[in-house]
């Protein structure tokens, strides 16, 4: 099947990111670099969906970069050193603005995520959560 990059994909946020965090050069620049601890509000409609989430002890958030605007293909690491293809970084300018964090879960309280390692802003828009399910893959060379 081809891929028609004209078709528009779009997508509903489930929940919002509620945190410290209200500036972006404030922000850590990954989540395993951050002391921070948010809530994430799950949306009423999805509320349902949280049902056994609390037997993990981290979840993955798959976030919208809401305040990011425009990107380049080839960027330097936090702005300095060589430039890089945006595929080998992490930042916010891409393509389609999608984020990935792994949070460790410290409690589910109704509809409300309470989280650590927050490496997103006060605002962010929320698009899924996933359960943390690590497994030591080997590389193969």
């Amino acid at each position: 099947m081809m891929y028609n990059s004209s078709m528009e994909i779009t997508f509903t946020p489930i929940g919002v990111m509620h945190c410290e965090l209200t500036e972006p050069d404030a922000a850590p620049k990954f989540y395993t670099e951050s002391h921070v601890r948010g809530t994430i509000e799950i949306y009423s409609p999805y509320a349902e969906g949280l049902t056994n989430l609390e037997e993990y002890g981290h979840i993955v958030v798959l976030f919208h970069f809401h305040r990011s605007r425009g990107y380049d293909l080839k960027q330097k690491r936090r702005g300095v050193g060589e430039l890089r293809g945006v595929f080998s970084l992490c930042s916010p300018n891409r393509p389609n603005g999608i984020g990935l964090s792994v949070l460790k879960l410290l409690k589910v309280e109704g509809n409300l995520l309470h989280v650590g390692h927050v490496d997103m802003l006060d605002g962010t828009p929320i698009l899924d959560i996933k359960p943390y399910k690590p497994m030591d893959y080997p590389r193969e060379g």
